[in-house]
């Protein structure tokens, strides 16, 4: 009876939703965080629902992959304006005409009450890679350094690009589904603690508008006006002048992120904001993500590239080093862990 008594009370309540943004994605994707019902997550640790909104490139499947095998059981996959996907065989199919909150719903209820079984697994369970090991107790590789257990690389030392201190460096894949990226993009990145020191293009982002000024306000700190923000009503007056008043500018560096056309950060976000006026287009002019990115802290390579509108982020892209396809293909087995994915 209890158990029933607590079923009952988990599904009265806002159904906990991770959206993998494919391509071409409904616009209301954007919006579902406003939605009653729902509760979109940053993090499929927390999601009971797995929410595919558009077509999910070949090449992004195996991420896929990985981020459903995240979200705890019980669990579901919705399938939004998607077609199907041969590994996903239990995903529901949600249309257009279909009321989205509703069907989410529904099928959250399902599972809780046991008419639906939970989604197993895709991978096996089991390491990615094979981990010999190095030494009498397979404790690590070159001088007990280095090395793949399990897949994940481990830190090596290396000269810190800015006071050339020997630090440990950790290369892995981030995206397409990290909260922050624009929805496809996978950069294999070479981090020294949370600085950026190397950048390969593994796939680019999708060509489609996003919600870049949602997406600022949540890095500034101010999610109450990114909600607000969302859909069509960037554009209300009220909302501008709160912006302007949470003097959310003056948090971007002057000069961050800037581009041929003398454009930075700070510019872009006034002109999403109505503060300056709006240009035609962005010029990226032969700009690499290496140039934007490298030498910056994590938190300041985001606000670059959110700022940046899709079609001048893919034509940076095609400007950047995009290294052996194959081998930073390989490589992703290390966007185990939530963090890379979501």
């Amino acid at each position: 009876m209890g158990m029933t008594w607590i079923t009952r009370l988990a599904a009265g309540a806002r159904v906990p939703v991770f959206i993998a943004m494919g391509d071409g994605a409904p616009a209301a994707a954007l919006t579902l965080s406003r939605h009653p019902g729902l509760s979109v997550v940053d993090t499929p640790r927390a999601a009971s629902i797995l929410l595919v909104a558009g077509q999910m490139p070949d090449a992004l499947i195996p991420y896929l992959h990985r981020l459903h095998d995240q979200l705890p059981h019980p669990r579901a996959t919705l399938l939004w304006q998607s077609p199907p996907i041969p590994s996903l065989p239990d995903a529901i199919a949600v249309d257009a005409d279909d009321d989205i909150g509703r069907a989410v719903a529904d099928v959250f209820a399902a599972v809780l009450e046991g008419k639906r079984a939970s989604a197993p697994d895709i991978l096996p369970d089991a390491p990615p890679s094979e981990w010999r090991g190095v030494g009498p107790h397979g404790q690590g590789g070159k001088g007990m350094m280095g090395g793949t257990p399990y897949g994940r690389p481990m830190a090596m030392t290396d000269d810190d690009i800015r006071d050339r201190l020997a630090l440990d460096s950790y290369t892995a894949a981030f995206g397409p589904f990290l909260p922050f990226f624009p929805p496809g993009l996978v950069l294999t990145l070479t981090l020294q603690g949370d600085v950026i020191q190397k950048v390969v293009v593994t796939h680019p982002p999708f060509d489609h508008d996003g919600s870049p000024l949602a997406t600022l306000l949540n890095l500034l700190g101010l999610p109450a006006l990114a909600t607000r923000s969302l859909g069509d009503r960037a554009d209300d007056p009220v909302l501008r002048r709160l912006i302007q008043l949470s003097g959310a500018r003056f948090a971007i560096p002057s000069g961050l992120g800037r581009l041929p056309d003398g454009s930075d950060v700070r510019t872009r976000f006034d002109r999403m904001t109505g503060a300056a006026p709006d240009a035609a287009s962005q010029d990226a002019g032969d700009t690499t993500l290496e140039h934007l990115l490298v030498g910056l802290e994590w938190h300041a390579a985001m606000l670059v590239l959110c700022s940046l509108d899709p079609a001048t982020l893919r034509d940076i892209c095609k400007n950047s080093d995009t290294g052996d396809q194959d081998e930073t293909q390989g490589e992703s087995e290390s966007e185990m862990h939530a963090g890379h994915m979501s």
